[in-house]
């Protein structure tokens, strides 16, 4: 176990066992990451998105400094000298991600969010290769081309025909482009010394919530700003813990353990699990290309897996 971990966690054995399993972490992190699909729909007359986006990571960083005290403060001297990129990291990866995600929210079905995140491991593959020059196999740009299939149908609400006339919903484009900015994160984990610390992570959560102000600021000048319900703060309450704490140290260490490529291809796994949320929990219905999306992507998952799997066996 890393002593980030530790510091967060002494002395139980369980977590040394989850912090080096990278499947397990990934499968939780998609689980948390889905939670977040439905939260931000139902954030919707709850808190307002910016107040959500900012204070998600104010609660964040006051937990780090309850719980990790002794990990900040012998590991924050080390961002001096690195404070541009993990700014650039923290605000692209976190805030305009965020940003995006909860006024998608309000724009857009869970079910559709969730499915749309299905595009950040195209994503993610191609600035690999771009980038990096990591081989793409046969079998697993067919299954991202699967994938995206299903991202198409989502995106379309099963009118391909209107794909010809580019008339999508705005809550799609915006959650298409989070996807973006998301992607460009995992990329630049790639190789970071200390990517998976906390105190590495405490540093993305301040340029986050730094961040995040002046978007706040803007919300509050256009008079858009919700004080939270209950639901509202418990809504909060949740996407600090879980997607945000949780699921993104999580997601860090698997990219640490199995590189960017691999991690985030489990992504698709967040639009299977948000479905199954937003209807189990919210009440949405589930229709038709809903079923055939989710098909598509879960198709391209186990393609692409199975290529993997058989170039590791051959040792590729």
């Amino acid at each position: 176990m890393s002593r980030n971990m530790q510091a967060v966690h002494p002395g139980q054995t369980w977590w040394r066992a989850l912090y080096d399993r990278p499947y397990l972490l990934l499968v939780l992190t998609t689980l948390t990451w889905a939670g977040n699909s439905v939260a931000s729909r139902a954030a919707v007359g709850q808190i307002s998105p910016m107040t959500l986006t900012a204070g998600r990571w104010l609660l964040v960083l006051a937990l780090l400094g309850v719980f990790a005290r002794e990990e900040l403060r012998t590991g924050l001297p080390r961002l001096r000298g690195r404070w541009l990129p993990v700014a650039l990291m923290g605000a692209c990866g976190f805030t305009l991600f965020n940003a995006l995600f909860y006024v998608a929210g309000h724009l857009t079905s869970a079910i559709n969010i969730s499915i749309l995140q299905g595009s950040a491991p195209i994503l993610v593959m191609a600035g690999a290769l771009i980038l990096h020059r990591t081989p793409i196999r046969a079998g697993q740009a067919a299954g991202f081309m699967v994938t995206l299939a299903g991202v198409v149908t989502a995106a379309s609400h099963g009118d391909l025909r209107s794909l010809a006339r580019l008339r999508f919903n705005p809550g799609d484009l915006m959650m298409l482009a989070a996807c973006v900015l998301y992607s460009g994160y995992t990329l630049a984990l790639r190789g970071r010394e200390g990517a998976s610390k906390v105190w590495f992570f405490a540093g993305l959560a301040a340029a986050a919530f730094v961040t995040s102000l002046p978007l706040l600021a803007g919300e509050m000048a256009l008079r858009q700003t919700q004080v939270p319900t209950l639901s509202g703060l418990a809504i909060l309450v949740y996407v600090a813990l879980a997607p945000s704490l949780f699921g993104q140290l999580f997601f860090m260490r698997a990219v640490e353990l199995l590189g960017a490529a691999r991690a985030g291809l489990f992504i698709n796994l967040t639009p299977v699990f948000g479905a199954l949320l937003a209807v189990l929990l919210i009440g949405e219905p589930f229709r038709p290309h809903h079923a055939l999306a989710l098909v598509l992507v879960v198709a391209g998952i186990l393609l692409a897996e199975t290529a993997v799997r058989r170039a590791q066996r051959n040792g590729a």
